[in-house]
């Protein structure tokens, strides 16, 4: 006499639940939030994208790599194979005590001085140092202030102008406690060439 299979009882509940989820969580869920999103705030659903002349200049929320003298310059980031890739955000994973970052700050520290020769001042330890993620599109007031003469040199703006330019553009704390004023690298440097000397 044939007993049936144990597992047949357990086997359609278990199909069955797994479709519902997969409906539920891979295909309505995605696209109730992402209508939620479109709705609500389209900007930052889009990836907060700027844009410029038609042409999207790049995000507010991902660095990009400028190295240009008249450019104000962004974090280091640790990403491979190239700078800033989206693709690949990760720090360093370099502690305090390990001896290539002490040389890779100090090779920073370096190239900062020699783009400035003339600058004396402490140099910004996250102008040194790169993010947790390698992508941050921050730095601080001090670190763009830092730049400021360097920058005004190269284009043949005042320093002064350059300077109002750090302070319209920095951002205030998040939700007015959190974290510290900061300054969008791409932001500052798309109004620097918006001015045109």
């Amino acid at each position: 006499m044939n007993t049936p299979s144990s597992s047949q009882p357990v086997l359609r509940p278990a199909l069955a639940l797994f479709a519902i989820l997969s409906i539920v969580t891979g295909l309505l869920y995605p696209l109730v939030v992402t209508g939620v999103a479109q709705t609500v705030l389209p900007r930052q659903a889009q990836g907060s994208l700027i844009q410029r002349d038609g042409q999207t200049m790049g995000s507010t929320l991902i660095g990009q790599a400028f190295t240009q003298p008249g450019h104000f310059w962004g974090r280091p980031s640790a990403t491979a194979p190239e700078p800033y890739n989206a693709a690949a955000s990760s720090g360093s994973n370099l502690g305090p005590s390990a001896p290539a970052l002490a040389e890779a700050v100090k090779a920073r520290i370096d190239a900062l001085r020699a783009a400035d020769p003339g600058n004396e001042t402490p140099v910004p330890v996250d102008l040194v140092t790169a993010s947790a993620s390698g992508l941050d599109p921050h730095i601080s007031v001090a670190a763009a202030r830092y730049q400021v003469a360097r920058v005004a040199r190269a284009r043949g703006l005042a320093p002064e102008a350059v300077a109002a330019l750090v302070d319209a553009h920095t951002e205030g704390v998040a939700f007015g406690f959190l974290g510290e004023p900061r300054v969008n690298v791409l932001a500052l440097n798309l109004a620097l060439d918006a001015q045109r000397p």
